[in-house]
C-alpha cells in the first residue's frame, strides 16, 4: 500500500487553518483512508466490486455537461437517465469523491490519473468564463444570472440546482483533501467566491425562499472552504445557506419532520454540525444532536434506514413503509453516517458507533450487488416478499448511484480513531492501521460477524505507554464480553462513553483477543406495531422467499427504473411469526452455514417452515422477508385477516395504476417534471397536497389500455379546476366544502385519442378565484 505525503500535508494544512476560524477541537481525530488497509472481508469484496463498476464509467461522458455549459465542445456524448434530464453533471461530483477515496485506500495510481484529468478539465471549463462558475446544469448561466437579481422563475423550473452543484463542491473538496490534487483547491475556492457573489444581493427573505428548494449540503462545503482557507467570509456564507425553517425547531428540540423530504434535510444538519465545530456554536450542535437522536431512535428501522417514498413518514405510523415498494433510500443512510461520524468526533460515545455499525452492515453493505457486474440500490423495500433493483454502469445515474460509488470506497474511515496518543477501536472490521507518526501498526484479524471474536496485534517501533480503547457493543451478551492481553484477562467495565480502556506499557507483538458473543432479538418497528425484524448481534437476518417476477432487476435507463415495479405480494400471504414467549436463540436452528438459520417453531404457515435466514447483506436477486408480521398464539388467523383487509386497496390500486403522483411530495413531482404557477403545498392528516390559483402540470406515463384518471380532494375543502391532457380538456372537478372531513376521489374517462403516446402532460388549471383547493392524489388507471 502506498502512502501519499501530499495528502498528509493537505490534512495538516486543513487542521492548522481551521484553528483560525475559532474551531472547536474535536475530541476524536480520524485516521486518513491511506492509513487503513482492509483485509479480506465482505467490505474488501464490496470495495473491489465498487472499483470495477467505476472503471466502466467514461470520464469524458461525465464531463460533457460541464464543457457544454462552459461553451466548449464535449469530447463525448453525455450519459442519459438523470444525466440528461435536468440533473446533468451531478454524478461527476460524486465520482471525484469516490475515485479520490479509492486512490487513498488502495494507492492505485490509475485512480489518481483519472482524478487529475477530470479536475484539469473542470478547470478548463472554469477558465473559459470570467466569473469562476463551473457546472453542468442545463441553461445554468442564464438561470444563475436571473437568480442573482432575485428572479427565481428559471430556478424554480430547474431540478434542484444547488443540490446538483453541491456534488461538485464536495467532489472538488475531496479531490484536494483526500486525493491531494492542488488544482482542485483552486477551482473550489473560485467556485465558492462565485457563490458568495451570487447570493450577495439577496435579502434574508429571498435567501430563505431559495433554500426551500433542495440544496444538498451547501452550508457544509462552504464551512469546509472556511477551514481550508482560514477565511471567515466563507463561514459567514455557510451560515447564509442555513435553512432557518429546519434549524429553529431543532434548536427547540421539536420534531417537525413528518412529511418532509428526508434527504433534503439530513445534509442541512451535517452543515449545522460542521458550522458548530468551526464556530463553537452550541445551538447548532444541539440542533444536530437532537435531529440525530430523533431520526435514529424514532424514525429508523432495523437496517438503519429511514423514510418511505423518500419522505419522513409519521413517527407513530410506519404502515406506509410496510405497504410501499419504495422503502428506505440509500442516500439517506449515506448522509446519516456522515452526520454520525461528525457527531462522534465531538461527542465520542459508543452509541454513535452502534448506529454507524448497524447501518453500515445492513443498509450500506447490502445496497451493492456483489460480483463482477455490481450495481447499486436506490430503495430497499421492507414490504414482505418484495425485492430491490440494481443500477447498471451505462444506464442508471440516480443519486444513490453517486453516493453508492462513495459508500464502498471509504470503509476504513471510522474503524479506528485516536485522542492524542490514545487509540480507539470502533469497528470490528479486518484491517491494518499504520500510524506512522506514533510508530504503531495495529492489525485486526477476524471473520466477523461469522465468527464472534476479533484479534488485535500491535507492532511497535519502540515500547510505549498509551491507552487502547475498545468499544463494548450494545448487542454483546451480558457478562460475556471478554478481553485478554497476551492471554491474560483484563477488566471489561466500560466507561461512560461505552469503551473499555486498557492503559499499559505496550510491547512489540502484544496481542489482544476480544470475545464478541451476540444477542439474538426481535426488533419492532419504531411505532411498536406488530412487525418485527430478526437480529443476531448487529446483523439483520432476512429470508429469501422466491425469485419470481423480478421485473427490472437490473434497471434500465428509464425514468422510474430505480423502483422495483414487479407485482406486489399480498400482506396476507406473508409468512407470520408466532410470539410464543420463548427465547429467540432457542428458536434459531442452524441451517448448516455461518449465520444461516431455520426458525424452529416460530412460523405459523407450514409452507414457509423451511425458509432460511441469512445476513441481509448477503441476500440478493430475490424477493425476501425483512420485516415479519407477528401474532400471539391463537391469534394468527385474525391477524392474517386484518392484514388482508388493510392491504386490499393498496393491492387493487397497484395492479391497476399506470402512473401516479402525490402532489406536494418533492421527489414524485421532480420525477414527473412538474411545472406550476401560483401554487402552494402543505400536509394534512399526514398527506401531502398542492393547490393553485394558476396551474400545475406533470409529465405522466400512459398506455393504450389506460381507461381512467382519478383525482383526489377533500370533502371539507373548496376548489374548482379543469383537467387537461396534452391541452385537451378531459374533465372538470369541483369540491364545495360540504362533503365532510374525508378524502373524495373524482373519476374521469380518458378519450381514446389521447392514449396513443407513451407519455402525456396532465395539467390542473384553476377555474375559480378561490383556486383548485388541495389536490392529494393524481392517478392514471387501467
Amino acid at each position: 500500500m502506498k502512502y501519499n505525503s501530499k495528502i498528509a500535508l493537505c490534512f495538516a494544512i486543513s487542521a492548522f487553518v481551521a484553528s483560525t476560524v475559532r474551531a472547536q477541537t474535536p475530541q476524536q481525530q480520524l485516521f486518513k483512508l491511506n492509513q487503513v488497509k482492509l483485509l479480506p472481508s465482505p467490505f474488501l469484496s464490496a470495495e473491489q466490486t465498487d472499483m470495477n463498476y467505476m472503471s466502466k464509467l467514461d470520464p469524458d461522458r461525465l464531463l460533457a455537461p460541464f464543457l457544454r455549459e462552459a461553451g466548449l465542445k464535449p469530447k463525448a456524448e453525455s450519459y442519459g437517465n438523470w444525466e440528461n434530464t435536468g440533473l446533468d453533471g451531478h454524478t461527476a461530483g460524486h465520482y471525484l469523491t469516490a475515485i479520490a477515496q479509492v486512490y487513498a485506500a488502495t494507492g492505485d495510481v490509475k485512480w489518481k490519473q483519472r482524478l487529475d484529468y477530470m479536475v484539469s478539465e473542470l478547470k478548463r471549463c472554469q477558465d473559459n468564463r470570467t466569473d469562476g462558475y463551473v457546472g453542468g446544469i442545463p441553461g445554468g448561466p442564464e438561470m444563475w444570472a436571473q437568480l442573482k437579481k432575485g428572479d427565481f422563475s428559471l430556478f424554480r423550473r430547474r431540478w434542484v440546482p444547488w443540490y446538483n452543484l453541491h456534488k461538485l463542491y464536495a467532489g472538488l473538496r475531496d479531490a484536494y483533501l483526500i486525493g491531494g490534487n492542488e488544482q482542485a483547491k483552486v477551482v473550489l475556492i473560485k467556485l465558492t467566491d462565485w457563490a458568495d457573489q451570487e447570493v450577495a444581493g439577496l435579502s434574508e427573505q429571498q435567501m430563505q425562499k431559495m433554500l426551500d428548494t433542495e440544496h444538498g449540503g451547501m452550508n457544509e462545503v462552504c464551512a469546509d472552504v472556511a477551514a481550508i482557507t482560514g477565511d471567515k467570509k466563507y463561514l459567514a456564507l455557510a451560515k447564509k445557506f442555513t435553512h432557518q425553517a429546519i434549524l429553529q425547531p431543532l434548536e427547540r428540540d421539536e420534531d417537525k419532520l413528518n412529511g418532509l423530504h428526508a434527504n433534503t434535510q439530513i445534509p442541512k444538519v451535517i452543515g449545522f454540525e460542521r458550522i458548530a465545530e468551526l464556530d463553537h456554536d452550541q445551538q447548532y450542535d444541539n440542533a444536530a444532536q437532537f435531529f440525530w437522536q430523533t431520526v435514529v431512535n424514532n424514525r429508523s428501522i432495523s437496517i438503519g434506514g429511514n423514510s418511505v417514498r423518500e419522505h419522513f413518514n409519521p413517527a407513530n405510523n410506519f404502515s406506509t413503509m410496510i405497504e410501499s415498494e419504495q422503502g428506505p433510500e440509500t442516500c439517506n443512510s449515506y448522509n446519516m453516517l456522515k452526520l454520525t461520524k461528525l457527531l462522534f468526533t465531538v461527542h465520542p460515545k459508543a452509541s454513535y458507533i452502534d448506529y454507524y455499525e448497524r447501518t453500515l452492515y445492513n443498509h450500506i453493505l447490502s445496497s451493492e450487488r456483489p460480483g463482477a457486474d455490481g450495481g447499486f440500490v436506490y430503495f430497499t423495500p421492507i414490504r414482505p416478499r418484495h425485492y430491490r433493483v440494481y443500477s447498471q454502469p451505462d444506464e442508471g445515474f440516480w443519486c444513490c448511484v453517486g453516493t453508492g460509488m462513495e459508500n464502498h470506497g471509504k470503509y476504513g474511515e471510522l474503524i479506528y480513531s485516536h485522542q492524542g496518543s490514545n487509540l480507539y477501536v470502533n469497528l470490528f472490521i479486518a484491517s491494518v492501521l499504520n500510524w506512522k507518526e506514533q510508530g504503531i501498526t495495529l492489525t485486526q484479524k477476524n471473520n466477523f460477524p461469522f465468527e464472534e471474536k476479533t484479534e488485535l496485534q500491535i507492532k511497535l517501533s519502540r515500547p510505549q505507554t498509551f491507552k487502547l480503547n475498545i468499544r463494548k457493543p450494545e448487542w454483546v451478551k451480558d457478562g460475556q464480553f471478554v478481553v485478554t492481553v497476551n492471554s491474560k484477562p483484563v477488566k471489561t467495565q466500560a466507561d461512560g462513553s461505552g469503551y473499555v480502556a486498557i492503559s499499559r506499557a505496550w510491547n512489540n507483538n502484544d496481542k489482544i483477543n476480544v470475545a464478541l458473543p451476540m444477542k439474538d432479538r426481535l426488533d419492532y418497528l419504531p411505532d411498536h406495531s406488530a412487525w418485527v425484524s430478526i437480529l443476531h448481534g448487529p446483523i439483520v437476518l432476512a429470508a429469501p422467499t422466491d425469485t419470481s417476477k423480478l421485473t427490472g432487476l437490473m434497471a434500465d435507463g428509464s425514468r422510474f427504473g430505480h423502483i422495483a415495479s414487479g407485482p406486489l405480494e399480498g400482506l396476507g400471504t406473508a409468512p407470520m411469526l408466532v410470539d410464543n414467549g420463548k427465547n429467540l436463540s432457542a428458536m434459531l436452528k442452524s441451517a448448516g452455514g455461518p449465520l444461516t438459520y431455520h426458525l424452529n417453531g416460530m412460523i405459523w404457515q407450514t409452507q414457509f417452515q423451511n425458509l432460511t435466514l441469512k445476513p441481509f447483506f448477503e441476500l440478493h436477486d430475490a424477493r425476501y422477508m425483512l420485516y415479519w408480521p407477528i401474532a400471539k398464539p391463537g391469534q394468527e388467523a385474525q391477524r392474517q385477516k386484518e392484514l388482508v383487509q388493510a392491504d386490499a386497496r393498496v393491492l387493487s390500486m397497484s395492479q391497476r395504476t399506470v402512473d401516479q403522483v402525490t402532489p406536494g411530495e418533492q421527489q414524485p413531482e421532480a420525477d414527473h417534471f412538474m411545472e406550476m404557477a401560483n401554487a402552494q403545498t402543505g400536509v394534512l392528516v399526514d398527506r401531502h397536497w398542492r393547490s393553485t390559483t394558476g396551474f400545475f402540470s406533470y409529465k405522466m406515463r400512459i398506455t393504450g389500455a389506460t381507461k381512467n384518471l382519478e383525482v383526489t380532494g377533500r370533502g371539507d375543502q373548496k376548489g374548482e379546476f379543469d383537467i387537461l391532457i396534452d391541452g385537451v380538456k378531459v374533465g372538470h372537478a369541483a369540491f364545495d366544502g360540504g362533503e365532510g372531513d374525508r378524502f373524495i376521489t373524482r373519476s374521469f374517462s380518458i378519450p381514446d385519442g389521447l392514449k396513443t403516446k407513451s407519455s402525456i402532460i396532465l395539467k390542473i388549471v384553476a377555474t375559480s378565484a378561490d383556486g383548485t383547493g388541495p389536490v392529494y392524489d393524481i392517478r392514471l388507471l387501467l
